[in-house]
């Protein structure tokens, strides 16, 4: 059984979405403030976290900021639930690591449709034992985990998926559109520009390897070794 833990101040809409996604056959964790949601975060391991943008206490960019730092939760997917639906937000929600966004007010069924998605795009491959390769870059199919130069590099389910995608396909142009229906895994009603960010966290973290990884102005990414 799945648990997921819901970071919500609206007592109402966390009401809501816990008896949903319970019925659903979810086990559910609750929290009302960004200082209680990420300790109980921390303690528990959730295996989604649902995240108030606003919240009393802690805002969820800085929460997720947190768990996206921390070697213990950094893996814990993130969907961001808020009210604000400028474009500014969404990006900064996606800056500070937040596997997806989902705008109030939603439908109930679009909600567990994306978290049903994102958990299942943060399970791991099946075992291949596999070791993928490039430049100084190493990724172990089978741990689910990335080495650049030896050091390990943490990285969020999208930003794995997006690199393994890339390296498995080097030398060929990606498209946005492409990247959107492979790595989110159902039609992404978002901006593409949802990959720019992405893919702009992933280049860092990768540091000079994450030259590698070319923008073709006008249609998408690819991935050549040097």
């Amino acid at each position: 059984m799945k648990t997921i833990l819901v970071i919500e101040d609206e007592k109402d809409l966390a009401d809501l979405v816990i008896f949903n996604l319970e019925k659903e056959g979810f086990r559910t964790l609750l929290a009302m403030d960004g200082i209680a949601g990420l300790e109980k975060a921390r303690e528990s391991s959730p295996d989604l976290i649902l995240l108030d943008l606003m919240l009393p206490g802690l805002s969820g960019t800085e929460v997720c900021k947190s768990l996206k730092g921390s070697e213990k939760t950094a893996r814990i997917p993130v969907i961001m639930v808020t009210a604000k639906g400028e474009e500014i937000d969404r990006v900064v929600g996606f800056e500070v690591g937040a596997d997806d966004y989902v705008m109030k007010p939603f439908s109930t069924r679009e909600l567990l449709l994306r978290v049903k998605a994102v958990l299942r795009r943060s399970k791991p491959e099946s075992a291949s034992g596999r070791i993928v390769n490039i430049g100084t870059i190493a990724i172990d199919t089978d741990r689910h985990t990335v080495t650049v130069g030896g050091k390990r590099t943490d990285l969020s389910a999208i930003e794995f998926k997006l690199l393994l995608i890339l390296v498995e396909r080097q030398g060929r142009v990606q498209s946005r559109d492409q990247l959107l229906r492979d790595v989110w895994g159902y039609n992404y009603t978002g901006d593409t520009r949802t990959v720019d960010t992405h893919l702009t966290r992933l280049r860092a973290k990768l540091g000079e390897q994450g030259e590698l990884i070319r923008t073709v102005r006008g249609f998408g990414y690819k991935l050549e070794a040097e």
